[in-house]
């Protein structure tokens, strides 16, 4: 091959990698980019805005500056509120990712009803949060204490949601409940990713079922795991439907979320320093999944 060949050749290469990007491809993200920036973007920046005044939602506002940020720093309301919500975020993220894993590894093992099994497991994720919620606080309030009567443990004679130091728990088990078959498919697509072959030669090896588990099935679904617990931490830092129905942020405000607690603020006529709030709340949020990513960069994660 001539000098001039491979010249020519890299020049078509560089002219491709440079070639202009199709009108049409414009055409087809100009509607959504509009509809993300009216119904995300502006309302968000407005929100902010808003943050800097007095208003109540209505009517005529003020500048106040930063009055509305101090005041949040020094709301043992509002830090009660953080603390239940990372609490919970970081409990829940743990039980439903550990419980999914186990789950996916069972149900892609060579078992009877195994697609019959799956399409059970899922059924939680297609029902209503609220519907759920409601639910399961008939059966902690009724069901279980009579049946902790009945069986004389005076443990669950009484209702967990009406435990101030206990009821967080319950939550976290309707919250687990209803979030674990979508972690379950995220788990079962990136174990049927993992080639057969792998397994073969560690069982060749003399590896056991546990030794494979743990050296060979964890590190090749890692991206897998980061991924569910991103997008776990995230859904769970938001959680509200649930908690309203179980416990409407009770006993007292042992259990308010930061999202009870914003939207509280709105219905009150808090407008403005809760939108302060929703504003360092986005901010924590960002700062969480900058973290979780800065933790798993260079890792092969992905």
């Amino acid at each position: 091959m001539t000098t001039s060949t491979i010249v020519t050749a890299g020049d078509r290469t560089a002219r491709r990698s440079h070639r202009r990007v199709e009108p049409i491809y414009y055409f087809f993200l100009l509607p959504s980019l509009v509809l993300f920036t009216l119904a995300i973007t502006v309302p968000g920046v407005v929100g902010i805005f808003f943050s800097f005044t007095d208003s109540i939602g209505i009517g005529e506002w003020h500048f106040t500056g930063l009055t509305n940020y101090i005041a949040l720093f020094s709301d043992p309301a509002i830090l009660q509120s953080y603390l239940f919500t990372i609490g919970f975020s970081i409990a829940t993220v743990i039980v439903v990712n550990v419980l999914a894993f186990l789950l996916a590894v069972g149900l892609t093992a060579r078992i009877r009803l195994k697609t019959a099994l799956r399409t059970v497991f899922v059924i939680p994720m297609v029902i209503s949060g609220i519907i759920i919620a409601y639910v399961f606080n008939f059966l902690f309030s009724n069901s279980l204490p009579s049946v902790g009567e009945a069986l004389g443990i005076p443990a669950l004679s009484t209702s967990l949601l009406a435990d101030p130091d206990l009821a967080w728990v319950a939550i976290v088990i309707v919250t687990a409940w209803q979030a674990i078959p979508g972690t379950l498919l995220i788990y079962i697509a990136g174990l049927l990713a993992v080639p057969g072959d792998v397994y073969e030669a560690a069982a060749l090896d003399g590896a056991s079922k546990g030794q494979q588990l743990v050296r060979i099935t964890l590190p090749l679904v890692a991206g897998y795991v980061v991924i569910n617990v991103i997008l776990g931490f995230k859904g769970f830092l938001n959680a509200y439907d649930i908690i309203v129905g179980l416990t409407n942020g009770g006993p007292g405000t042992a259990t308010r979320s930061v999202a009870m607690t914003i939207i509280a603020g709105f219905n009150g006529g808090d407008y403005a320093y809760q939108m302060a709030n929703a504003t360092i709340f986005f901010v924590v949020a960002i700062l969480i999944s900058l973290l979780q990513l800065s933790l798993t960069r260079g890792r092969n994660a992905f």
